[in-house]
């Protein structure tokens, strides 16, 4: 039902429902929901994968959430510690399964702006920079979220292309995006919003074709989130808003 949806819950779980058995699955900096996604599926679904963060953790098991997606915390009771390099290196001999990496705009052709808002050379914002932009061209898969969904950050046309082509899939506050046939396809929407939305919402173009409202979370989804974030802290700290 579509009250089980909150913006923040819809987010973390269709995130989670990109991860697959036994792959090798990334979170990297600055991302909480990857971070909370990935530590669902661990508790919700019945088979197994390997869960690597940037905090160097390998299937870690924190004695607590920490609020940084970077955190030590992340490293506990890992059965290994990786740098840096150790996360190129999989990507570049194709062992990397998928990876969750942000984008601050991002393209019907899955390509994604982390770079600057604006012209290069005279920025209305200088955004970080592409640090994980190596992995999209050579994980099989990487996916993003935007807490907002709107014409200003899924964009006709990228202020800086940053990285080309990487994203298998998108996940906002109101849909669900997929690759297919070299573009971003709608895959579903939140019960409570409507392709119509969803288009109005959106600044390129999209197939629709079998899009329908999202499957609303299971009830271990539901208690995995709750056990993730019991006080809602990582929620009220997104606040993030359908419309």
């Amino acid at each position: 039902m579509a009250e089980q949806w909150s913006g923040f819950s819809y987010i973390v779980t269709n995130l989670a429902r990109f991860i697959r058995p036994n792959e090798i699955t990334f979170s990297g900096v600055n991302s909480t929901p990857p971070m909370l996604a990935c530590l669902l599926a661990k508790r919700a679904y019945d088979w197994d994968f390997v869960y690597i963060n940037v905090a160097g953790g390998v299937d870690p098991t924190p004695s607590s959430i920490p609020i940084s997606s970077s955190d030590p915390l992340l490293a506990e009771g890992s059965s290994s510690i990786f740098a840096n390099e150790d996360f190129y290196d999989l990507c570049t001999r194709g062992r990397m399964d998928l990876t969750f990496l942000g984008a601050a705009q991002l393209d019907g052709a899955g390509c994604a702006n982390n770079s600057c808002i604006g012209e290069w050379a005279h920025p209305k914002v200088r955004l970080p920079g592409g640090g994980g932009a190596v992995m999209l061209p050579t994980a099989k898969r990487a996916c993003t979220w935007r807490t907002e969904h709107s014409k200003r950050t899924l964009v006709e046309k990228l202020d800086f292309v940053t990285s080309w082509g990487g994203m298998h899939g998108v996940v906002t506050p109101i849909a669900v995006f997929v690759k297919r046939d070299g573009r971003l396809a709608l895959q579903s929407w939140h019960p409570e919003s409507s392709l119509d939305e969803v288009r109005e919402r959106t600044g390129f173009s999209f197939d629709a074709t079998c899009a329908e409202p999202t499957a609303p979370p299971s009830a271990r989804e539901q208690e995995a989130l709750r056990s993730l974030d019991p006080q809602r802290q990582f929620e009220n700290d997104a606040a993030i808003r359908l419309r």
